[in-house]
């Protein structure tokens, strides 16, 4: 009983101190071990704050002083009307694959096509994130660069040739859209820092959704037999978008925070508790919190381009047309891109894991709903099945992202992220080429069964999703007290 009397009088010293500490000199209430702050005048506009824990603020110059007279906000549409363009080469490969094997090409060629591609768009986030965070490579240089590779993507695919679709689309389209994506992410990041998972969760998301009109013209252009010039005219067409949003990036400077809110104000108020210390890219790879986010996210990725790959053709291989294969891949990827920017908000709510666990059950559950209607060939149920799994689909990109900067810190976050997102490549590998090959084996309704268990298992594993670096229980300190 002393002992605990002891415990809680210590408990309240240090509450009481804490109130009399620097704002920034604490981290969700929790006071720092060393109560140093710094703040440097480096301009009567810029201010340099550094505080306890050694995260660096350069507060100012506004973003349009920073942007050369542009809003902000310019980056952000210019990030998002980029992402469409280059997220049809994925979410809308799904609406083209009727077409291509009308042509006669085998379901490994027409797929393999789609799994090579992702392996090759996934593998190029982390050294271009790398590269990014050291000054290595500037967004415009990059984003043009992708421009012009991704250009050759869907033209490659309308020259009819497997070897020149094989180089066209998924080498070189892959790269470039991998350029894009990462470049698009990191430069949102920097130019939103206080408020960068709602941001990035958006332009992510417009990965997913700006491929909707496209899917709609490759059905017309696969039902009218005009598929190959559609192809070319909307490659040449989603090569000048990324390249006119590429002229318009520019990176703030290093460590950048707009004037408003106050970064140590907002450190107070930010969503979730911070990670225990800044971890790099080389020390976060050695713990065991990583490897189990890479493997959840491979997972999840190979059910999820599960869908996105086969839904139109099990739609016109059930005989429902390819109004209902257009309709419910429209219903997949929309929902798949709005739900990102939902996930976020409510993972402000309940929590990152939490949120994970809900997601990815709600995947899980849209390939039971998937294996039902490829089993009874019911149209209504498909659609409600590609809203469900599409839910669940993309939302999980954001939130590893944001488990990314939670667990190993805010300096290496974006590389981090980078890492675990390339574990969709494996993720293409097994989702798309082994399904391909499952269901020539199995049928659908078994491989979207299998697939829903996968996603129902990695639902499991992020029950055991802690931060690496704390403690799991407070060590108790034996505590004599001496009588008088």
């Amino acid at each position: 009983m002393t002992t605990l009397v002891i415990g809680i009088s210590c408990f309240q010293l240090m509450c009481s101190a804490s109130r009399t500490m620097p704002v920034d000199c604490m981290q969700y209430g929790t006071p720092c071990p060393s109560p140093v702050h710094r703040e440097a005048t480096m301009s009567p506009e810029t201010r340099e704050l550094l505080d306890c824990f050694g995260r660096r603020y350069v507060v100012g110059p506004t973003a349009e002083e920073a942007g050369g007279g542009r809003p902000r906000a310019w980056q952000l549409w210019a990030a998002v009307a980029a992402m469409a363009a280059v997220g049809v080469l994925q979410y809308g490969y799904g609406a083209l694959a009727p077409g291509l094997l009308d042509r006669g090409w085998s379901a490994a060629e027409v797929f393999g096509l789609l799994a090579l591609w992702t392996v090759f768009q996934a593998a190029t986030g982390f050294p271009v994130a790398y590269l990014r965070e050291r000054g290595r490579i500037g967004p415009r240089s990059a984003m043009l660069t992708g421009a012009v590779l991704t250009a050759a993507g869907l033209p490659a695919l309308a020259h009819g040739s497997v070897p020149v679709a094989l180089a066209g689309f998924s080498v070189l389209a892959g790269t470039g859209a991998g350029l894009v994506y990462a470049t698009c992410s990191s430069t949102v990041a920097k130019w939103y820092p206080e408020r960068s998972a709602a941001s990035v969760s958006l332009a992510t998301g417009a990965f997913a959704f700006g491929c909707v009109p496209f899917v709609v013209a490759f059905a017309v252009a696969t039902g009218t037999g005009g598929l190959s010039p559609v192809l070319v005219v909307a490659g040449l067409l989603l090569a000048a978008v990324v390249a006119a949003a590429g002229l318009l990036f520019r990176d703030p400077p290093a460590d950048w925070w707009p004037p408003k809110p106050d970064p140590r104000e907002w450190a107070l108020r930010r969503h979730g508790p911070a990670a225990a210390r800044q971890f790099s890219s080389r020390e976060a790879l050695r713990t065991g919190a990583l490897t189990r986010m890479c493997v959840i996210l491979l997972c999840a990725s190979a059910v999820s381009l599960l869908d996105v790959a086969f839904l139109a053709t099990v739609a016109v291989e059930l005989g429902l047309g390819l109004v209902i294969a257009a309709v419910g891949t429209c219903l997949l990827v929309g929902v798949n891109g709005t739900g990102r920017s939902l996930a976020i908000r409510v993972a402000e709510r309940i929590g990152l894991r939490s949120t994970l666990r809900l997601v990815l059950a709600l995947l899980g559950t849209g390939q039971v709903l998937l294996a039902g209607a490829a089993a009874s060939g019911s149209a209504v149920l498909l659609l409600i099945a590609a809203l469900v799994a599409g839910a669940g689909g993309g939302a999980f990109y954001p939130l590893f992202a944001e488990l990314a900067r939670e667990c190993f810190g805010d300096r290496a976050g974006l590389e981090v992220n980078a890492v675990i997102y390339s574990a969709k490549a494996l993720g293409g590998l097994a989702g798309v080429g082994a399904g391909a090959a499952l269901a020539h084996l199995w049928g659908y309704p078994a491989v979207f069964l299998g697939a829903g268990t996968v996603a129902l298992g990695a639902a499991a594993l992020c029950q055991g999703l802690r931060r690496p670096g704390l403690l799991r229980v407070i060590p108790a300190t034996p505590v004599v007290v001496r009588e008088a």
